[in-house]
């Protein structure tokens, strides 16, 4: 059977408070939590074997070793049973386990996120809990990259045409954080979605983090 395809336009760039991971569709960053009061934008370009597009993203935090983001965009999918535009929003929130030390140099972090989805005879709800772990290495001056993992647990509820159904799938998300200048990060992240019926299994996302 031929899976549903889901790509991001950036539809809306929301006002709140910081992420968590794995997102419902992506992780986008490492473990690192953002500082308190700190803030930062991100525009991402997805491509899977029949769906490309692009979604936006707002962290913020509030509180210091936690952060949440909220996620907004537009997808076009492709399928046998005819293409379909579809609107994306989400949102998620992420804590601090254990921050970088000489004994254990990985940040790690957990949390969980809600995701929906609708357009003309779809609707898709995601939700559930995520870790990500990532470390940080510097290479001159102020630039860095940062590899990170995400694993994250799905819950689906799916209604599509003649389909309605619960699902559950692992997202794992594999992916790097390159950092060129304080306010310029430019992101590249492998999504495999294990045991997914709804989404292709292998995406590919690049973009970038704007803090600010």
């Amino acid at each position: 059977m031929r899976k549903v395809l889901v790509t991001a336009w950036i539809a809306a760039t929301l006002a709140g408070a910081g992420t968590a991971h794995a997102q419902a569709f992506g992780q986008f960053t490492g473990a690192e939590v953002l500082p308190v009061n700190g803030r930062m934008f991100g525009a991402y370009v997805h491509a899977s074997e029949n769906v490309v597009g692009l979604m936006s993203q707002l962290r913020l935090s509030f509180y210091p070793g936690m952060d949440f983001g909220f996620q907004g965009g537009m997808a076009r999918q492709y399928f046998s049973g005819g293409d379909r535009t579809t609107i994306r929003l989400g949102a998620d929130l992420k804590f601090n386990v254990h921050p970088p030390s000489d004994s254990l140099p990985f940040a790690i972090a957990a949390g969980a996120n809600v995701g929906v989805e609708t357009g003309d005879d779809f609707s898709l709800l995601s939700l559930g809990p995520s870790v990500v772990a990532s470390r940080r290495f510097g290479v001159g001056g102020s630039s860095s990259v940062m590899p990170y993992v995400g694993l994250g647990l799905s819950f689906k509820r799916i209604d599509v045409g003649p389909t309605d159904d619960t699902d559950v799938s692992l997202p794992v998300r594999l992916g790097g954080e390159f950092q060129i200048a304080p306010q310029l990060r430019l992101l590249l992240e492998l999504q495999l979605n294990l045991a997914d019926s709804v989404n292709d299994n292998v995406s590919i996302v690049g973009g970038v983090n704007l803090p600010f």
